[in-house]
């Protein structure tokens, strides 16, 4: 597995595991009374889960597993990986400015962090793309 798939997958996982505090948080909450601020969790939550996690765990496997570009002219065989590192920091990054960030500074740093979990996004689309071919066709004897 390349190193960038485990930075990837152990994040996504380390984003599981706060994510579902911050769930059973807001739902102890609804039974018993613990912070006032605890329902402004539910921003974090989402963007913890699906971000950090979904999202991150399936690029951090798509690494992995999507066709080597061996003939196709690039340098690396996974294609262009400085792309799939900037997802990868623009995605953690993204999701500590629309999580934590958002609790502290607001508004502007939930915006700010939303488009950097696009702009990771984007930055993995075009990481993704060259992998990307038709099946070869089949060859017959």
């Amino acid at each position: 597995m390349p190193r960038l798939s485990c930075y990837m997958v152990r994040s996504a996982l380390t984003h599981l595991g706060v994510g579902f505090v911050i769930g059973g948080l807001m739902l102890a909450h609804k039974a018993v009374f613990i912070h006032p601020a605890v329902p402004a969790l539910l921003g974090w939550h989402i963007h913890a889960l699906f971000f950090g996690w979904t999202l991150q765990f399936a690029f951090g496997v798509a690494y992995w597993t999507f066709p080597r570009l061996t003939s196709w002219g690039f340098r690396h065989p996974r294609g262009r990986p400085g792309f799939a590192w900037a997802a990868f920091i623009l995605l953690n990054l993204g999701v500590m400015l629309a999580g934590p960030g958002a609790l502290a500074a607001g508004p502007p740093a939930q915006t700010a962090g939303t488009l950097a979990e696009l702009l990771g996004i984007g930055a993995f689309g075009l990481h993704l793309q060259p992998r990307l071919r038709p099946p070869l066709p089949d060859r017959q004897p």
